[in-house]
C-alpha cells in the first residue's frame, strides 16, 4: 500500500479515531504534557488529523489553512531529545493499536510516524 492510498482505507473516521487517541493519553503524560498547552489541545488534534488527512491522500484541509506543513519550524520552539521522540513514538503507538485500524495502514503509518519523530529532534 502507498501512502496516498491510506485515506481511502481508512477515510476522516480512521485518523480522527487515531488522533483522538494519541491526545487522549498526551495530558497525563510527564514527558509531552508540558509541551502542550492544555488550552489549545482541542486545536492541536485537530491540526494533526487535518495534516495526516492530507500527507495520507485525503482534501489538502491542512494546506489550505496552514500552508506548508514546515515541521521542523513549527516544532523549534520545544526541546524534543531522545526522550521526548521516544515518548512520542510510544503513545502513538499505542494508539496505533488502541485504534484497531487495519494493518495494510498501520504498516505505512508506524513507521512514518518513527521517522518523522526521529526527524524532529533537536537536541
Amino acid at each position: 500500500m502507498d501512502d496516498g492510498d491510506v485515506y481511502g482505507l481508512i477515510r476522516e473516521e480512521g485518523f480522527r479515531r487515531l488522533v483522538a487517541a494519541f491526545y487522549a493519553q498526551v495530558p497525563d503524560d510527564d514527558v509531552l504534557g508540558p509541551m502542550y498547552p492544555r488550552d489549545d489541545l482541542a486545536g492541536a488534534e485537530e491540526r494533526l488529523c487535518l495534516f495526516l488527512i492530507g500527507r495520507f491522500g485525503g482534501p489538502p484541509t491542512y494546506m489550505e489553512r496552514r500552508g506548508h506543513p514546515r515541521l521542523r519550524m513549527r516544532h523549534a520552539p520545544f526541546r524534543l531529545d531522545q526522550a521526548a521522540r521516544d515518548r512520542w513514538v510510544q503513545l502513538m503507538d499505542r494508539a496505533l493499536d488502541e485504534a484497531a485500524l487495519p494493518d495494510e495502514a498501520v504498516q505505512v503509518l508506524r513507521p512514518f510516524f518513527h521517522e518523522v519523530a526521529t526527524f524532529l529532534r533537536n537536541t
